[in-house]
């Protein structure tokens, strides 16, 4: 049977439309200090449905991160009066896209716990503005490349091998014009959309400079899953 794109765009649980999408989450700002990090799911109205920003880390030996796929954020910064400033402070120095760009304030969907790192990820959401600025490379030592992933990718999954916390295993995985998406990331993206897990334990969800930020050990702010 041939599925067509208003099918695949219905891909999970989720409303179809990006007001929909969005109306699902609150104006909210929880308090700096609930999270260690944030990171933004950025939506736009493709061309057959909605898809989500991410980003793949470029590929450099002291990164534990290369080559992987992730959200724009990053761990919270002292300097950060809240978990939406880090949210989009990280938006801006990675793709470009500041908070003019986008179509309204960020919501707030929730906050995720990294087990294996101990970390408490905030996750928000928002849509790109009709006149909002594409998002772009803005620095190739950090970020190699910057795509959008149609909902629809997520409701395939293919098993791959990668290096997990107990060793090089395979794992569930989104394969999108050659980007692999597993562990927290695609859990995250999957919950959002009202698609089930599927044991996805691992993996980055971003991947900020280990210099930066507050607390922690370094090497787990490249590793965080």
């Amino acid at each position: 049977m041939t599925v067509g794109p208003a099918d695949r765009a219905l891909a999970g649980s989720a409303p179809r439309t990006l007001p929909d999408l969005l109306g699902r989450f609150p104006f909210e700002v929880p308090p700096v200090a609930s999270a260690g990090a944030a990171v933004t799911l950025l939506l736009r109205d493709g061309l057959e449905e909605v898809e989500v920003l991410l980003i793949e880390r470029t590929e450099r030996p002291t990164d534990p991160a290369s080559g992987q796929v992730a959200f724009p954020g990053g761990r919270v910064e002292d300097s950060d009066g809240s978990l939406a400033t880090t949210a989009l402070r990280e938006l801006q120095e990675e793709v470009g896209v500041t908070e003019s760009d986008l179509a309204g304030p960020l919501r707030y969907v929730g906050t995720q716990n990294a087990v294996r790192f101990g970390l408490l990820v905030a996750l928000f959401t928002a849509a790109l503005g009709p006149d909002g600025n594409p998002p772009s490379v803005l620095s190739a030592d950090e970020v190699a490349h910057v795509f959008w992933l149609p909902r629809s990718a997520l409701g395939t999954t293919r098993q791959v091998h990668r290096e997990t916390g107990r060793g090089l295993l395979p794992v569930p995985a989104t394969v999108f014009e050659g980007h692999i998406l597993w562990g927290f990331t695609r859990r995250c993206l999957r919950e959002f959309f009202g698609l089930p897990t599927e044991d996805e334990w691992g993996g980055p969800a971003f991947a900020p400079d280990p210099s930066r930020g507050r607390g922690g050990d370094a090497d787990a702010s490249f590793r965080q899953g």
